[in-house]
């Protein structure tokens, strides 16, 4: 998942941010309810991750605003305040889970990710398929024909992100939002040349290629039968 970590604390806000990288997922991480909600209302997080003492705007007025805007992301809510009362309040400002400090990040990650998997009913399907190719999105593997292809991390997003758009173009921003942080300043031509190895595992050796250039737009994943996007 694309997650958005909103926390002050420098030393928990790394915590989570090493955590959650580990764990597969991409991350961006903000210290303000401002800046936060500024980069919550463009609709690209999975899941947003935030403190309830926020600077500037606090946590529930940051979910409130976004439930205004019909902004449906998934709001995990951690707070050291953990009665019964601020966790209602919590639960009606429009967070989807709320989870008292301290906490274990086992116990975090897996209601982070039951949340995602609630929101994107395409996160449901385990095994994702084109003509040969398959990606467990689960056990995070790939093989194509039987054969099992070991991807390093990012070429592994890339992948899952032109699979689950299988033909239809996907962008060269849209590919950077997936396998790079918000932050992340693109020099040269870093997504190509990621489609490049890509390209060496996934169709070297086999009769049909299944990434295919499209001309000043990006990428697309299509079975050489599919009509061209």
């Amino acid at each position: 998942m694309r997650v958005l970590v909103a926390e002050d604390d420098q030393r928990t806000a790394d915590y989570l941010v090493r955590g959650l990288t580990e764990s597969g997922h991409i991350v961006d991480r903000v210290a303000d309810g401002e800046t936060a909600l500024a980069m919550a209302v463009e609709g690209i997080y999975d899941a947003l991750l935030l403190d309830r003492k926020l600077p500037g705007i606090d946590g529930l007025t940051l979910v409130r605003h976004l439930r205004r805007r019909d902004r449906r992301t998934p709001v995990l809510m951690l707070s050291g305040v953990a009665t019964t009362a601020d966790r209602v309040e919590g639960l009606q400002a429009g967070c989807d889970d709320y989870l008292p400090k301290p906490y274990s990040f086992s116990e975090l990650l897996a209601r982070l990710e039951a949340l995602g998997r609630r929101s994107d009913r395409s996160r449901r399907r385990s095994v994702l398929r084109v003509r040969d190719l398959e990606i467990d999105t689960e056990l995070r593997t790939v093989s194509r024909g039987g054969r099992v292809i070991e991807l390093q991390r990012r070429e592994y997003l890339l992948l899952e992100q032109l699979v689950r758009h299988a033909g239809q173009v996907v962008t060269r921003s849209m590919l950077l939002e997936a396998a790079w942080t918000y932050d992340f300043e693109a020099r040269g031509h870093i997504v190509d040349m990621h489609i490049h190895r890509l390209r060496h595992k996934i169709d070297d050796g086999f009769d049909c290629r299944l990434i295919h250039t499209v001309t000043g737009a990006g990428y697309t994943v299509r079975a050489p039968d599919a009509a061209k996007p």
